[in-house]
Formats: structure tokens, sequence, C-alpha cells
């Protein structure tokens, strides 16, 4: 039966950069099944190793979840009741608990030397023994401890893991997964710099937290019996435990930057929208139904279950991602999209920054011409890019219509200049049935004539509507690159 009580979830990320696609993704499972059951979504900065941090990376992270609208609940800059919510500043939480887990035997202290441990892992590979320490110091006499302690030889914390039988894993969407303790090791708990590891610090800080479900990625399922045997031995109840499938490449392999963007601050700066993201990132590794495939947020919070996440790796498709994202492109009205891509435009100095009024104006007519084609809001430079800036040279192929000559295209052009600089009105209406008259006058097919003046005009064969584009584009700046073009034939 589905836990439908509020669910306290969180995301407890390295300190490293922008969060990858594929963290989002269980970022976005964790946020719906918060929101869904009234519960909440915490943020939990796992800084305690020393060696990954990379400064203003935690702003980077926290700016990727702003970014996409799942703002936490408690956590950095939030605050709440189970703080603080960086490990690094919970030592003094920890410390205590190591230190009755090694008075109560759950953890022992081991003195082994960084060369130490490697001889042993390669006596054990001569031996074709799996890597892995020994144990030497878990049965060190209290004496023996407390003179090495004395001398000041650095040590660091272990899980005394059991040495017969075994520990059950009960993960929501693969059911109970069993660890022989034989094949376990005694991973380190507490560092020789007094920093806690992963498999610490996280079940320490749920448990506190109160996190009623771990949401993870499935790569932590090789080391989960050391995070059960931990709650076991403190007699704390466990989460519920979901490790969420590897979101995946179309080629079937764990998505990395050789399937080109993969941090989420890259896909909003590409101009994809956040709703578009969302969407398209709650089917990777999960279903409404066999059909459904646009949701509003609001819609997902409503459908979200953690039963209907797959167990197998989630395809992340860049072109399913373009599929939805020019859906939602074309939910807006032109008005707000004209308003979403300026940034580009100015970026691209189509545009002066801030926008004059005037040119405001131009990219709310641009935007109507071009809606349908955006798959991201980037691709508006290129398909508006003719209308702020006039071709400089042309491709004789592209100007001349197959089935005409230079000399015919030439009049054409020059006899297009004298009709449409006669026309009084300026617009769509008057300019098709002007342009149809002087093909059917000039014996030409209508078809060659409009190519002949998209490509003078735009300098490409594929643009918006000619009749719309010229409109768009204005009286005098179609003559005058008319003018151009025709020059062009000479």
């Amino acid at each position: 039966m589905p836990d439908l009580r509020p669910a306290r979830t969180r995301f407890a990320p390295s300190p490293t950069g922008f969060v990858h696609i594929g963290s989002m993704r269980t970022v976005l499972f964790d946020w719906l099944l918060a929101r869904q059951t009234g519960g909440q979504f915490i943020l939990r900065v796992e800084d305690t190793d020393r060696k990954r941090y990379v400064p203003g990376a935690e702003e980077q992270l926290k700016a990727s979840l702003q970014m996409m609208g799942f703002q936490w609940d408690e956590g950095p800059d939030v605050g709440g009741p189970f703080g603080p919510y960086r490990e690094s500043e919970r030592l003094p939480i920890y410390h205590p608990l190591a230190a009755e887990m090694e008075e109560r035997g759950i953890l022992y202290r081991c003195f082994c030397t960084p060369e130490r441990l490697e001889a042993v892992n390669r006596e054990k590979q001569a031996r074709r023994e799996p890597p892995g320490y020994d144990r030497h110091c878990r049965n060190l006499s209290p004496e023996d401890r407390a003179a090495q302690q004395a001398a000041g030889i650095p040590s660091v914390l272990r899980l005394a893991t059991p040495l017969d039988g075994e520990t059950v894993l009960h993960d929501v969407l693969r059911g109970p997964i069993t660890f022989k303790h034989a094949v376990l090791n005694d991973p380190v708990m507490i560092k020789s710099d007094g920093f806690p590891t992963y498999a610490f610090a996280a079940n320490v800080d749920d448990h506190l937290m109160e996190i009623t479900h771990v949401l993870r990625g499935d790569e932590w399922i090789a080391t989960s019996p050391y995070h059960v045997l931990l709650y076991q031995f403190m007699g704390w109840e466990q989460p519920v435990w979901v490790h969420v499938p590897q979101v995946l490449g179309t080629d079937g392999k764990k998505l990395s930057k050789r399937h080109g963007a993969t941090a989420i601050n890259e896909f909003i700066e590409r101009g994809y929208l956040v709703e578009a993201l969302t969407n398209c990132l709650a089917l990777v590794g999960w279903g409404y139904d066999e059909t459904t495939e646009f949701m509003t947020r609001e819609e997902l919070i409503e459908r979200f279950s953690i039963e209907r996440i797959s167990p197998n790796g989630g395809v992340f498709s860049h072109d399913k991602l373009n599929w939805f994202n020019g859906h939602y492109i074309r939910q807006h009205t032109p008005q707000e999209i004209a308003g979403m891509i300026m940034p580009y435009l100015e970026k691209a100095e189509l545009v002066s920054t801030p926008a004059t009024p005037e040119q405001q104006a131009l990219v709310e007519r641009i935007v109507p011409l071009i809606q349908d084609r955006l798959q991201t809001l980037s691709d508006a430079i290129d398909l508006s890019r003719f209308f702020f800036e006039a071709p400089t040279q042309y491709v004789r192929n592209d100007l001349v219509p197959k089935k005409l000559d230079v000399a015919t295209t030439k009049e054409l052009l020059q006899h297009a200049y004298t009709t449409l600089s006669g026309l009084v009105t300026w617009d769509e209406e008057g300019l098709e049935p002007a342009l149809r008259d002087l093909a059917e006058q000039r014996g030409v097919k209508a078809g060659d004539l409009f190519m002949a003046l998209r490509v003078a005009a735009t300098g490409s064969k594929a643009t918006p509507p000619l009749f719309q584009t010229l409109a768009v584009l204005g009286q005098a700046a179609t003559l005058e690159r008319l003018t151009v073009a025709t020059a062009s034939l000479e």
C-alpha cells in the first residue's frame, strides 16, 4: 500500500557545481512527493569531502533548484527545526554520536596507515581476492588502542559489520535485496580529519531530520547494507528506500557530457522552458499511464507516485525535450514569447540593451511568424536575424529559381521593385494580390517569383510566409534589399 503520510524528502548533494540533469530528475521526484503529501522538501549540503569542495559551488547548486522552481522548505538560507543544514557545520552533532557508537562497539578505531592498506590490497589482488580491509584493528585490545591513541597515531572509525548472516534492503521498486555479510567490508565512518563519510553523515542526518523517504540513484544499492545496518544497530526506524534508475542517453549508456548539455543551467541558458524541462524529466523513468505526455506541474503533483517509477534506466532524449519545449513555447502568447526572447536578441546584438520601444514593437510583430518554428528560445536569433540585418551577399543558385535564368530573374526583381514601390498600403492583404498579378503579367509561375523575392529580402530559402515577412520587414527595407539583390546578378 502507498505510504500516504506527509513525506519529508531531501536532496543532499556535494557542492561541486550546477545540478546535473540526472540529479535534477531525482530532485523532481523528491519535490513532487513532498508537495503531493503535504510534507517538506529539505536541501542539505554534504560538504564534508574537503577534497571535492569547490568554492562557489553551493551557490550554483542552489541556483539550479531555484531556476527550476524547486524551493526547499528547510535548508541553507531558509533554516528549519533540524539545522544546521551544511554537514561541515554539524560536526558537534556527529562526534558525540560517533563516540557513543564506539563505546557500544558499533564502530571501532583503526590505526592502519594508507601504505598498509595499499599493501593489503596488493596481496589480495595477488591471491585473486576482492579488495577490502582485512579488519586488522578490529580485535585490538583496549590497551593497544589506548596506547596508539596516546601516541597520537592517526586513526579512523570503521563500522563493525557482522561477520555472519545477512542484511536485507527493502526497496520500494525492487522488493527485498539480500546481502551476505561474508562479502561485506568494514567501511570508514569517521575519517582521520574528524569529518564523517557519506555513509555516516547521510544516515545520521536522515534520522535526526526525520526523513521519511530516501530517493537516490541505484548506484547506492551496493553500499546500502551499511546504511541499513547503521539504522538497525542504533534502533532507528528506517526510511522508505527508493533507489531510482539511472538517467541514460539515447545510446543506453549513463548520461554524460558526450550526450550534450547535462547541467541544468545550460538548458535554461539555451532557452528551454522550466515547464518543458519539468514535464520531460518527470517522464524519464516514470509515467502516469501508457499514453499521457503533457502534464502541468499541478497535474504532476496530483498524479505522481513512487510505485510507478520504473526500476530500469530511463532515457533522456534531447530530441524529445525539443519536442516538449516547442509545445510549451506555443502555449504562450506572442507578447510573452517576445519578452522571453528579448535577452537572446540583446546578447546577439540584434537589438540594443535595453531594447528601444520601436525594437520591442518589431519583435512583437516578428514572434507570430517564428513561434511555431521555435524549439528553444535561442532559436529566435537565427530565425529572426534577417529582420535586423540585411543580406550582404547572395548565393546565386538560391536567388535564381531552377526553372529561370539569371536574366529573367533580374528582370523579375526589377519589375517587382516597380510594383512594390507603387503600393500605397503595405500589408499582407495588399502584397499578395499585387505580386500574383505581376507573376501572371510576366508569364511565370507565382512560386518562382515568390522564391526569388524571398531570397532577395531575407537571404534564405527557408523563412516564414513571404507576404507576412515582407509586411513586417517594411517597404523601405524590402525595396533596398531588392536593389542589392538585383545588382548581385550583374
